[in-house]
């Protein structure tokens, strides 16, 4: 077979590959953790996990860099920015950094109570937000990274003052949505209790 009949063939695979896994930083499937979605604010007895999220190798100084160089030339290829084919010799170096994150990084989880930082191994807090205490859920317009579909979200009391600031978000207008969603669930059914607690 001619090589450019190798080649061919080996270029489409790459560009599969791209597209359904480095896209998004070497976190398709796992990035992004879908829990049985709990009725925000039903047991307000109980805290209960809404959603859990892991950042992208996005929120990481290396993985900016590799962001920038993987955008950095705009011409397209068969869909594909030229400057993508980069991402597959300096594949090693994003799946260092992603297992180092899992290790020594954290993730976020919403509550029907609170949005939290927790460590990535174990169960250790490391930083909450109660949901009553969020007036505003912004992405930083210069956070998004095309090439990992990331942003950073920010949390934001009534004040203006920063409360959170999440970072590496994989998809972060669904997961600001979440948030949002999950905060009023949560003031509607504590306005709801208020109302029956001053029936009694």
């Amino acid at each position: 077979m001619p090589f450019a009949g190798v080649l061919t063939p080996l270029w489409l695979s790459f560009l599969s590959f791209k597209r359904s896994h480095f896209r998004n930083g070497f976190e398709a499937e796992a990035m992004l953790t879908k829990k049985v979605q709990a009725i925000s604010g039903v047991s307000p007895q109980f805290e209960s996990i809404v959603e859990e999220m892991y950042p992208s190798i996005a929120c990481t100084a290396i993985g900016d860099f590799l962001n920038r160089l993987y955008e950095c030339v705009p011409v397209k290829i068969w869909g594909i920015k030229a400057s993508n084919v980069l991402a597959l010799p300096t594949a090693p170096i994003g799946v260092a950094v992603y297992l180092l994150l899992k290790v020594f990084g954290s993730r976020y989880t919403v509550t029907n109570r609170a949005v939290n930082r927790v460590s990535s191994l174990g169960i250790r807090l490391l930083d909450s937000v109660p949901l009553a205490q969020i007036a505003d859920v912004s992405i930083d317009p210069d956070s998004r990274q095309t090439f990992y579909s990331t942003g950073d979200i920010r949390l934001t009391n009534a004040g203006g003052d920063t409360l959170m600031l999440i970072r590496g978000i994989p998809y972060p207008d669904r997961f600001r949505q979440v948030i949002l969603e999950t905060r009023d669930a949560r003031g509607m059914v504590a306005s709801s209790l208020a109302r029956i607690q001053a029936r009694k």
